[in-house]
């Protein structure tokens, strides 16, 4: 008798380990994401698609519900459809303001202490979030304040996108001498010992980039002179890439957008960054910014010749990257961008490559950011409607965002979030 029980608790003790290994280690730290359509960013859409997610990674992507682990978390998005998390390769985040503050917005940034505008750039991070874009590229900051912005984000003491930052932005000199310039997030540097330094100076700050003003143009100045020499620029790009970084290059203007330029881009690979919403932004915000008269005019009549480079560059091969030139008020409008792109010719699906693979390998993250696929980060966005025939779903209808597998947005009315058995 006494053996009998002992062989029981013997079964017994090896059906419970049975059991518990079937739920597979760390079950219950995995989500199980439902869409009801999934737009991979890897050439598939999917129906009734389930996304696993474990550790901030996507595990598998699967219709196999049999797959989900005993003790995943379930969050029903069957009503909607699922895309990467979006990449805007062009913001200033820490040149955010506001009307409620009751000064002309560029008088904000000027203005205000770098510590008060990094704790307030948080609002701007938020709506940047809420438009489903999880990653930016951030291209020039006063005081490395862009710095401060993304490692406060990856510790997770401030909630935002993903930011890959470039510091200071060279300028070439463009002020009489002996008086200081007033161009937030510039360092000037002109000639090639200069620029080395200035290059080598956001390096040793811990930039991921460098961003370099080759030109004029910016705000409602649409002229594009030439600032750089081709040496300046050369030397700017070589050492850049001698420490493994890349580099952004600002050019307005007609040389840029020549056809033998185009045609080399597209031969070399170069990624062009059209940014042609931030000049609507502009029109429509300009006196709350405190432009002088005369600049709407002056930016309707630069939008067509803005749109027609990227139809001539789409057209050529160029690849083209999304990026909003967001600042002061215009986070949260970062993909309207992408309805640009599709009057320049691309399919709503090719606009959104610009958001997804194609700035993923601009920042080098191909194998990380841009897709939903098994080993890339856990960026995930929800929208209501088909994306794939209308880009304005992507522009306007997000309603649930993940980043690093947490839900940093939930704007559902109904919420559908259970754990498993």
């Amino acid at each position: 008798m006494r053996l009998s029980r002992i062989v029981i608790v013997v079964l017994l003790t090896l059906m419970s380990t049975h059991v518990l290994a079937q739920e597979k280690p760390g079950a219950k730290n995995v989500k199980a994401v439902r869409f009801g359509k999934l737009w991979d960013a890897k050439g598939k859409v999917w129906t009734n698609a389930i996304v696993l997610v474990d550790s901030g990674k996507i595990r598998a992507v699967t219709t196999d519900a049999s797959a989900i682990p005993v003790g995943a978390e379930t969050i029903d998005l069957s009503k909607y459809t699922g895309l990467p998390g979006l990449i805007d390769v062009h913001t200033h985040m820490t040149m955010y303001a506001e009307e409620a503050r009751g000064l002309p917005l560029l008088k904000q940034i000027t203005d205000t202490p770098p510590a008060m505008e990094v704790f307030l750039a948080r609002k701007g991070a938020m709506r940047t979030l809420e438009a489903g874009v999880t990653t930016v590229r951030d291209l020039s900051a006063e005081g490395y304040m862009d710095i401060a912005m993304r490692d406060l984000i990856n510790s997770g003491e401030m909630i935002g996108p993903r930011m890959f930052v470039s510091g200071y932005g060279l300028y070439a000199t463009q002020t009489p001498t002996k008086k200081e310039a007033a161009i937030p997030g510039a360092v000037f540097a002109d000639g090639v010992p200069e620029v080395l330094r200035a290059v080598r100076q956001q390096i040793a700050a811990g930039t991921d980039l460098i961003k370099m003003y080759a030109s004029t143009g910016t705000d409602d100045d649409v002229t594009g002179f030439q600032t750089y020499t081709f040496e300046e620029i050369k030397a700017a790009v070589s050492i850049a890439h001698q420490f493994g970084k890349k580099i952004a290059i600002h050019s307005y203007g007609p040389d840029g957008a020549r056809e033998a330029t185009i045609q080399e881009m597209a031969r070399r690979g170069t990624f062009y960054v059209p940014t042609i919403d931030h000049n609507r932004y502009y029109i429509d915000n300009g006196d709350k910014i405190g432009y002088a008269l005369g600049y709407k005019e002056r930016l309707q009549a630069f939008i067509p010749r803005n749109l027609e480079t990227p139809r001539k560059a789409f057209k050529a091969g160029v690849k083209i990257a999304m990026g909003s030139d967001a600042i002061y008020t215009m986070f949260g409008e970062n993909t309207r961008e992408l309805g640009w792109f599709v009057k320049a010719g691309m399919t709503p699906e090719q606009a959104l490559r610009t958001a997804t693979t194609n700035a993923a390998e601009l920042l080098g993250k191909e194998r990380e950011l841009g897709a939903v696929a098994p080993g890339y980060v856990a960026d995930l966005v929800a929208v209501e409607g088909d994306p794939l025939s209308d880009i304005k779903v992507a522009l306007n209808n997000v309603k649930w965002v993940m980043k690093d597998g947490t839900v940093v947005v939930d704007h559902r009315e109904n919420t559908g979030s259970s754990r498993g058995p």
